[in-house]
């Protein structure tokens, strides 16, 4: 699994600790991910960093700025490994 598919895994499974199966289902609704939870699997299609960005806003529309404050101390050690033109623009 790449860096943005395991930010993505981070980042549902710490929604989903917070608002239970809803947090999947608001993550299937994203086009370009393709969720299989029960393996916990995620596949990005297009460009991952977009993708990222639409989950995020996926929950912000939802719960707020308090999602997105939410998923980046989900993935906070993640995000430091990667240069700073490569990270989402949500988690900056």
């Amino acid at each position: 699994m790449d860096i943005y598919a395991k930010i993505v895994a981070k980042i549902i499974e710490q929604q989903e600790s917070i608002m239970g199966p809803i947090a999947i289902e608001q993550a299937k609704r994203v086009s370009q991910l393709k969720v299989d939870w029960p393996e916990h699997k995620v596949d990005l299609t297009g460009d991952p960093q977009a993708a990222v960005d639409k989950l995020v806003e996926q929950y912000k529309e939802l719960f707020g700025q308090i999602a997105v404050e939410t998923c980046r101390d989900a993935v906070q050690t993640m995000l430091a490994s990667l240069p700073k033109e490569q990270i989402p623009s949500t988690l900056k």
